[in-house]
């Protein structure tokens, strides 16, 4: 293993943990961009096509992780305003509580604009924790689409 395949495995493997944990950077953009490193620097045809891979696979799982949990909200009667009341409580917690900040600011976001439009608090809690399952599955589903272009650039690596 070269010296530049070291270096692309890590900054997968640092793609991966930001898919992980949302306070690190990275996710699907990096994971795609180490791979594209990887295929300009091999300059073959099967670099190109791994990255081709690569970038439909990421590119899917993108789509997908919006989509659906999206969807699953819909269906469960959480409306897109509590969706951004939570987002940018996320990221309000994400500077004044370290580490932690992100999850606490999006639970208590969706928490406090749910029980302001249903003035219940039972009602309220459902609600976030359908947001927080949401959130899981478009974790799980990046993850997943990641995984697999990860799996197309290791299969590369052992043809070339």
């Amino acid at each position: 293993m070269s010296p530049v395949e070291v270096v692309v495995a890590l900054v997968i493997a640092f793609g991966l943990a930001g898919i992980l944990v949302p306070i690190l950077p990275g996710g699907s953009l990096l994971i795609g961009a180490a791979v594209l490193a990887w295929a300009v620097w091999l300059g073959t045809a099967t670099g190109w096509v791994v990255l081709a891979i690569a970038v439909v696979l990421l590119t899917t799982g993108v789509i997908v992780k919006y989509a659906v949990p999206g969807r699953r909200l819909k269906e469960a009667g959480v409306p897109l305003s509590t969706q951004v009341v939570g987002a940018g409580l996320a990221i309000v917690g994400f500077f004044v509580i370290p580490v932690v900040g992100i999850v606490v600011g999006f639970v208590l976001g969706v928490f406090l604009a749910e029980l302001r439009r249903l003035r219940a608090s039972g009602p309220a809690w459902a609600a976030t924790k359908h947001a927080l399952r949401a959130v899981g599955l478009a974790i799980l589903i990046e993850l997943t689409a990641a995984l697999l272009a990860t799996a197309a650039w290791v299969v590369g690596l052992v043809l070339t």
